[in-house]
């Protein structure tokens, strides 16, 4: 289902269900208050990117959704976009930056934000917008490092296309086991990096990602160390 505009496509398909519709997918032209995770807004030009919210199966692990849509979007950058057009050296840069961050290098060229409906113990409905930044070459918010598709390779891309594979991918991941793919494209997670938490900056290494997602690191004095999302963030 496309939309020209429209203020949210997860806010709109969150309205669609309650009427009893059940759209597999919406992808809009323009959002006027596209949402990032813990509420943060996504720049968007209109017409420029890939703006969609995917319809998802019930899933009682919520954490296994959230690595099945990043691993179908690093697909789709990595394989349909980079490799089929000869560009296979750009796709060694493309990473998953926990939690489900796509980064190219050290930007980022696509945001994930998984919902999920729960009345009582029972998972009705879960939805994952997707933010991929594609024919956008100039971007204007505070956000600290966003790429885009033409930016990285200087080729504008067909949105619609795009949208028609990270549909498929997305199907074809929600049957898969793609943990170990997941945690093989971490962002960083060869060596020591800077990171920060509550008690300040420190050096560590990713050592694993666990079932409910939580990420463990491993300091430079040995000590493993696990957070949750938010509880932790990366210095660029």
């Amino acid at each position: 289902m496309y939309i020209a505009r429209t203020h949210s496509t997860n806010s709109l398909m969150k309205e669609l269900i309650a009427k009893g519709q059940e759209p597999r997918f919406i992808y809009a032209g323009y959002q006027s208050a596209g949402r990032g995770q813990t509420g943060n807004s996504w720049e968007s030009e209109e017409g420029k990117n890939l703006l969609c919210t995917i319809l998802l199966p019930p899933d009682k692990n919520l954490y296994f959704l959230n690595i099945a849509v990043s691993v179908a979007v690093y697909r789709v950058i990595q394989s349909f976009v980079f490799e089929r057009s000869g560009l296979c050296s750009l796709s060694e840069a493309v990473s998953i930056k926990w939690p489900n961050d796509i980064y190219y290098g050290d930007k980022k060229v696509a945001g994930i934000l998984v919902e999920n409906a729960i009345i009582g113990s029972e998972v009705k409905y879960s939805i994952a917008g997707v933010g991929l930044n594609v024919n956008q070459t100039e971007f204007r918010s505070d956000a600290p490092n966003p790429i885009s598709l033409k930016q990285i390779t200087g080729r504008d891309y067909n949105i619609d296309e795009l949208m028609e594979r990270l549909y498929e991918e997305v199907q074809r991941v929600l049957k898969e086991d793609v943990w170990s793919e997941y945690k093989a494209h971490l962002y960083r997670k060869e060596g020591f990096w800077s990171f920060e938490d509550k008690n300040g900056c420190f050096e560590a290494r990713i050592e694993d990602v666990l079932p409910m997602g939580e990420i463990v690191l491993c300091d430079k004095d040995g000590q493993s160390r696990t957070y949750g999302f938010k509880q932790i963030r990366y210095i660029l």
